[in-house]
């Protein structure tokens, strides 16, 4: 059997978690399954969970960390997908207790493919990626609920991470008035670069989050954090306001009272771009690759090999992260 090359995480004698660039045997192609030759992925704050052994992600040791990936079928026991259809996976369970995209090829159930839309490259794909997919997920559900671009404007919380980023710029894109939630100060020129018309930073958005109620001033909210950056956002939410929610780099929790929806009608949306059904993340490619698509995708990408991941997932796991990590597999 052939060997490829491969981010792996598994577990040394000492039960220690241990990680890096491996050589690994190639996957077999099994009944109702492909192998992608990949070409490019992306890096998640779920990967960076991934690698240092979060049970809450992965109990399995060794794996391939990796939730998304875009390539080309190189081999096919499925009747659904052909050899040399370039495709897009992302979510269920890959790259958490399945071998993920962070590798030369990909075994995967071909129930989980997507092909990618005609207008998209495969590095494009990856651009947007998992982040991209949820922040297009997001931005439907404050549509399909009527938030219109004079409904008034939209906030987005931790702007500068991945979902951040790309919702940011695809809300602008689409005319909406976007005001961008961060810690960081320093990126305030970068959030504007990309499509916020403000920046709010988080010590000021949360000075008087005890509140039981704040003054309404977003029409709708994309939140990626949770904690107490969503809480006090549901208090600034306008009468008939969508949140959805996606993200957790904050906190889990989320301490809230009823005041917003039982005062102001707010509708608080979940969005899992993991399980989602596959007429929902196609619709999503779909959007990414016409009405969405952002010109500007360079300006939110670090592009990194193989040998560049352990470094990024410090970054992620530190809150230091700006913008997209694609991953580009050399062969």
């Amino acid at each position: 059997r052939m060997r490829m090359k491969a981010f792996v995480v598994e577990k040394n004698h000492n039960d220690e978690i241990i990680s890096g660039v491996k050589d690994v045997l190639k996957p077999i192609c099994g009944e109702n399954e492909v192998i992608i030759k990949a070409t490019y992925s992306s890096l998640n704050y779920k990967d960076a969970l991934s690698s240092v052994g979060n049970p809450g992600v992965t109990r399995v040791f060794p794996h391939i960390t990796g939730v998304d990936v875009a390539g080309e079928i190189v081999e096919t026991k499925s009747n659904i997908f052909k050899v040399g259809q370039k495709v897009i996976v992302t979510g269920y369970d890959l790259g958490m207790n399945t071998n993920g995209g962070h590798s030369q090829y990909v075994k995967v159930p071909a129930s989980w493919v997507v092909a990618i839309p005609s207008s998209l490259s495969d590095k494009e794909a990856m651009i947007y990626g998992t982040a991209g997919l949820t922040a297009a997920l997001s931005i439907n559900e404050l549509i399909d609920n009527n938030i219109t671009q004079e409904s008034g404007d939209i906030l987005v919380t931790g702007a500068t991470g991945g979902v951040g980023s790309l919702a940011v710029a695809i809300l602008s894109k689409l005319g909406f008035n976007v005001v961008a939630l961060s810690g960081k100060e320093d990126k305030i020129s970068y959030l504007k670069e990309i499509g916020a018309s403000e920046v709010v930073l988080r010590e000021e958005f949360l000075k008087d989050s005890s509140k039981a109620l704040l003054k309404p001033r977003f029409a709708g909210v994309i939140d990626t954090t949770g904690g107490d950056i969503l809480s006090t956002a549901l208090k600034q939410t306008n009468y008939d306001g969508v949140v959805t929610c996606c993200g957790l780099t904050a906190s889990s929790s989320l301490n809230t009272n009823i005041f917003p929806f039982i005062l102001r009608g707010v509708r608080l949306i979940g969005i899992d771009s993991v399980e989602c059904s596959l007429e929902k993340k196609q619709d999503a490619w779909e959007k990414l690759a016409s009405k969405y698509s952002v010109k500007n995708l360079n300006e939110i990408t670090n592009e990194i090999s193989l040998d560049g991941i352990k470094d990024a997932y410090e970054k992620l796991l530190n809150g230091t992260a700006v913008g997209r990590y694609l991953l580009r597999i050399e062969d």
